[in-house]
């Protein structure tokens, strides 16, 4: 990286106060800002570090009102977190390496249908009758099944797992290891005491837009689909298990699993560690609070919190009771002590 202030500005669309021709090589946060680093301020409380920082250029808010003197070249912007996530992809494409063509050590099968402008990587390997869209990325060591459909500008990082007949649309990534489409826990108890396998011969579908991070696992259905809709954003290590619908924009943090069947309204947010049991409905815009345990339906803009899950202000009240249970059973023990004593007459 090695650009200069006004560069960066007409990038986000800032305005400088300070200097444009200043060079800038790398990014920080505010309080660790450095010479020729850029940094943002977008919560207030770290504002005092506006006028001690080293960093060569701050991206801040448009309206902010300066308390002392500063050192540091300003870019005003409407929303300085905006700005910057704007200014790291911009910096992310800028850097990204380029990759192209088909590695001779990868294994594709002739009746699949490869766009030109498709790169795979090494000893990744395309079964029969799977599509790869044009600009799509299938990088080494990635498994894709017979009978895929992955779409335009896709990235598939390396070790990715794509099992037989899932659809994936355009514009969609997928990290490392993350596994699509294995069979869902379907087993049926027989008269043996052991449990029976049950076919899971229905499929994955991801829509437009989705994220995937790293080491997800999203099941296949029983029958019909496991759908992930445009826009969905999974955190790294989430479970979705057979038949799970997921609506458009919704996000869900880290390490969180959901059940069979259980249907996830649209723009919902997940915290890390939930868990959501099945056959379930969740609805649009509700909020569930990192380790909640999920049990019930949720209404449309509900915010939970807890195990079994509760309404997010009962929990946040109940809290300061339950975090005193010991001592309030201590004063119970000692007010029942008190209160059996025989009176002196």
């Amino acid at each position: 990286m090695n650009f200069n202030v006004q560069q960066i500005a007409d990038w986000i669309g800032a305005e400088i106060i300070g200097d444009p021709n200043q060079i800038i090589d790398h990014f920080s946060a505010i309080e660790e800002g450095s010479d020729r680093g850029i940094s943002f301020l977008a919560n207030p409380k770290y504002e005092n570090f506006l006028y001690s920082t080293e960093a060569s250029a701050v991206i801040v808010a448009k309206d902010i009102k300066l308390r002392k003197p500063i050192q540091t070249t300003l870019l005003k912007v409407e929303d300085p977190y905006r700005a910057f996530a704007q200014l790291l992809r911009a910096y992310e494409q800028a850097i990204k390496p380029e990759y192209h063509g088909v590695d001779s050590s990868s294994n594709i099968h002739e009746s699949a249908t490869i766009e030109a402008s498709v790169y795979v990587g090494a000893l990744a390997v395309i079964e029969r009758d799977s599509k790869i869209g044009s600009g799509t990325q299938i990088h080494a060591q990635s498994f894709i099944g017979h009978n895929v459909t992955i779409g335009e500008r896709c990235e598939i990082f390396p070790g990715v797992k794509i099992y037989s007949d899932t659809v994936i649309g355009d514009d969609v990534v997928i990290h490392a290891n993350s596994v699509i489409g294995a069979p869902g826990f379907g087993f049926s108890p027989n008269e043996n005491g052991s449990f029976d396998k049950i076919p899971q011969l229905g499929k994955v579908v991801i829509e437009d837009g989705v994220d995937i991070g790293s080491s997800c696992t999203i099941d296949r259905a029983t029958f019909g689909e496991t759908r992930i809709s445009k826009g969905v954003k999974l955190d790294n290590q989430v479970h979705l298990a057979h038949n799970v619908f997921v609506g458009p924009n919704t996000v869900i943090a880290a390490q969180s699993g959901v059940a069979g069947s259980t249907k996830i309204g649209s723009q919902v947010m997940i915290g890390g560690q939930a868990g959501i049991v099945g056959h379930i409905e969740i609805g649009d815009g509700a909020k569930i609070q990192a380790q909640s345990g999920v049990t019930r339906k949720v209404k449309n803009n509900e915010k939970i919190q807890g195990t079994p899950a509760i309404d997010y202000n009962t929990y946040s009240k109940s809290y300061i009771h339950f975090k005193n249970l010991v001592s309030l059973e201590a004063r119970v023990k000692e007010l029942e002590q008190v209160s059996n004593k025989p009176s002196k007459k």
